[in-house]
């Protein structure tokens, strides 16, 4: 008598396949999802910061310190234009980190890593920067000082701001 599971006759249990089953093994988390409106919502705050800090450093140096940077010392603590386009300057570079830190989150193995790497070794270019130039050496130095009051600002926020942009799982 054939068993109606088997056109073959009975089935043994040693050669029958079991049912399938559902998989107890979970699926993998997702990847860690960016909230690009929060990325750049930080970005355009850590410009405003960016710039303000570059006229901050400027008052420092120029108006505390007495050393002519960025302008002559006659245009007195704020400066002239120059110091426009210096806090300018400070926040575009800002918002070219933010879209540097976007592609970095998006396609990067540790994006952190990198973008520490990549904004310490630009705030390094422009520290080193005054120091090529013709002028005295209080002034390289003041100059070298409001670079590195930028570049720490930018890093240092930015770096927050991709910790909260990013959700894992």
């Amino acid at each position: 008598m054939e068993s109606p599971n088997s056109p073959y006759g009975r089935s043994t249990a040693p050669y029958s396949v079991p049912p399938p089953s559902p998989d107890p093994t979970p699926l993998p988390p997702a990847g860690p999802r960016l909230d690009a409106g929060r990325l750049w919502a930080g970005g355009v705050m850590t410009a405003v910061v960016a710039a303000l800090t570059a006229v901050v450093a400027l008052m420092l140096v120029r108006g505390v310190l007495g050393i002519a940077v960025f302008a002559p010392e006659s245009d007195g603590a704020m400066g002239d234009a120059t110091t426009g386009a210096l806090a300018g300057g400070a926040a575009v570079a800002a918002l070219a980190a933010t879209a540097l830190l976007h592609l970095l989150i998006a396609g990067t193995p540790r994006p952190e890593r990198f973008f520490a790497w990549i904004v310490a070794l630009a705030t390094a270019v422009m520290v080193l920067l005054p120091f090529t130039a013709a002028a005295s050496l209080p002034a390289k130095i003041g100059t070298a000082a409001v670079y590195l009051l930028i570049g720490v600002a930018i890093g240092s926020l930015l770096s927050s701001v991709a910790r909260s942009a990013v959700s894992r799982g």
